[in-house]
């Protein structure tokens, strides 16, 4: 069974995370008509799937139950964030929201305790992150240009404070 230092809930967390991702990616590629970023969209929204999967199986292999959060954190982004209405929300929340998966991944590894099973998988799963992290910021960066600096900025700080903000939500919630 999971370790008292690594609650169900949190690995139960962690799979609805990258559900949510895959359903933010889904609405994006509906708003978005530029291939280019087509291409590394839906090859994220595949490894949100798989990262989904991966959970789910660590979760049955662990003997924990597969639960859906009542209130996850797709409910508290969405109180704070409200809906992201331009592919310049969708891309600064999906850039705010793979960062902290990615750090969270970072910083749990080590509190994994004896259970190499999820240390190895947050492990793995933070190289992916890393090249969405990478590939939305490069996608960012071209809205700079077309957007302005400010613009993008300014998503970007909504979106990072709206996430604290769930997040602590979530976490009160536990």
């Amino acid at each position: 069974m999971v370790t008292s230092t690594y609650p169900v809930w949190l690995l139960n967390y962690y799979r609805e995370a990258e559900v949510r991702s895959a359903d933010l990616l889904q609405r994006l590629l509906r708003h978005i008509d530029n291939p280019e970023l087509q291409i590394p969209v839906t090859r994220q929204l595949a490894d949100e799937a798989r990262h989904s999967q991966i959970w789910t199986e660590l979760l049955s292999e662990l003997g924990a139950p597969l639960t859906a959060m009542k209130k996850g954190y797709r409910h508290y982004l969405h109180k704070y964030a409200g809906m992201p209405s331009s592919v310049l929300d969708l891309l600064a929340l999906l850039y705010v929201v793979e960062e902290r998966v990615q750090q969270r991944y970072r910083d749990h590894a080590p509190q994994a305790g004896e259970d190499k099973r999820i240390r190895e998988t947050l492990q793995a799963l933070v190289a992916d992150e890393e090249w969405h992290v990478q590939g939305v910021c490069g996608w960012l960066e071209k809205l700079e240009k077309q957007q302005g600096r400010t613009r993008v900025a300014t998503a970007l700080d909504y979106y990072r404070s709206a996430e604290a903000s769930a997040y602590a939500d979530l976490i009160d919630g536990a």
